[in-house]
């Protein structure tokens, strides 16, 4: 049998996102110390090359492997992450008279989230640049993707999550040898811990954009959504919002597309919209003018979205102006009453952050933000199984 030679990435270069100053790929970096901003990989992309020319044949994200950062494919950590399914919710739809309901299923990933795809990348980088160490301050499902790509790898890893974070989340860390610490308090807290271990074991911080290739993983889903829907992308996209990275990938793959040539030059871009925790909505209030301590921002079941400080928070704002979206907030009590209503009406068992998709959505239809007769797209970012302790009312 002739096996088909592997493409090389055509990854090329790092850029400051705010000043745009350029940083090797094949040495290890962090963020932007020129403005102490996210980094971003910049690639070679020509829009005479076609689809199918760049596509491997794989089951898993890294068939977009030559639109990744990973330059030696020997260096991919891969457990099957990507190509989760994209879902019409018929029941729901006909019962509130929506045109187009669909959701996009991260929970099918590995380690049950959209996070897997980020660490997959992340920690395939890792190891392509020699780093023997990872620490990573997490407020769940991140900790339990790292952990797991770091075994795979051979790579150390050391958790550091809340100490109120549901335990099947501590337990996942490890059981796949991660050295676990818990913090009282939020992410940004376990945030100084995780800091500490950097500058005393040289370990290197795999934070929410601190450094600049779990937001490649993420991007594979806007690859994939605009592939599964024949590159005839939704009208609006809810996102469930804490670090943001996820919302940003997505939009950065639809700008790389429309510079391959594979999205129409007249291509509509969705509406990007931001659903945070009403108990911390640091990103809801940037973008609504107002300033809070960050101190009055609280935890939330969904732990994902308890995320008091954002570092890329001018990206997500960008994202939000630049595609005409909108925020909204939902409360705890919602969020749980979102999962029940959607398990038992569709069989899918979202985490809170997607049952506050559901609930922001009507709270949207009803403020007049978004029309029932649109394409409508809601990214359910993690699996509901894990957080069966708390989804109790």
């Amino acid at each position: 049998m002739i096996e088909t030679p592997a493409l090389n990435s055509l990854a090329s270069y790092l850029t400051c996102s705010n000043c745009n100053t350029s940083y090797f790929i094949n040495e290890v970096q962090s963020y932007a110390h020129c403005c102490d901003r996210p980094l971003v990989v910049k690639y070679a992309l020509d829009s005479d090359m076609s689809g199918k020319s760049l596509l491997e044949d794989s089951d898993s994200m890294w068939r977009y492997r030559t639109l990744l950062p990973v330059l030696e494919q020997k260096n991919i950590v891969s457990l099957g992450e990507g190509k989760t399914p994209v879902i019409r919710f018929n029941s729901l739809e006909n019962q509130y008279g929506f045109s187009s309901l669909l959701v996009k299923d991260e929970g099918v990933n590995p380690t049950g989230s959209f996070k897997a795809r980020g660490q997959s990348v992340a920690i395939s980088k890792a190891k392509e640049l020699g780093i023997s160490h990872c620490v990573i301050p997490t407020a769940g499902n991140a900790g339990g993707a790292m952990s797991a790509y770091c075994a795979a790898a051979g790579i150390k890893a050391t958790v550091v999550m809340p100490s109120h974070t549901p335990i099947s989340f501590q337990q996942e860390c490890e059981h796949y040898g991660a050295e676990l610490i818990l913090v009282d308090g939020l992410i940004n807290h376990c945030g100084v811990v995780a800091a500490g271990i950097v500058e005393r074991e040289s370990a290197f911080n795999i934070s929410t954009l601190k450094e600049p290739y779990r937001l490649e993983g993420k991007k594979t889903m806007g690859y994939e959504i605009a592939e599964q829907m024949s590159w005839d992308l939704p009208d609006v996209i809810l996102y469930p919002t804490g670090g943001g990275t996820g919302l940003i990938g997505i939009w950065k793959a639809f700008h790389e597309m429309m510079d391959l040539g594979w999205l129409k030059p007249d291509a509509k871009l969705p509406r990007m919209v931001v659903v945070q925790a009403e108990n911390c909505a640091p990103v809801v209030d940037f973008i609504n003018g107002e300033e809070k301590p960050v101190s009055s921002y609280k935890e939330s079941i969904a732990n994902g979205l308890a995320v008091p400080v954002a570092f890329g928070m001018d990206m997500i704002s960008q994202v939000v102006k630049e595609s005409g979206g909108t925020v909204v907030t939902v409360n705890d009590n919602d969020m749980i009453s979102g999962v029940k209503e959607v398990a038992k009406k569709e069989g899918v068992l979202m985490a809170p952050e997607g049952g506050s998709l559901w609930k922001g959505l009507l709270k949207l239809v009803e403020r007049g933000d978004i029309s029932r007769d649109e394409r409508i797209l809601m990214m359910n970012t993690g699996n509901g199984y894990k957080y069966l302790e708390h989804l109790v009312q």
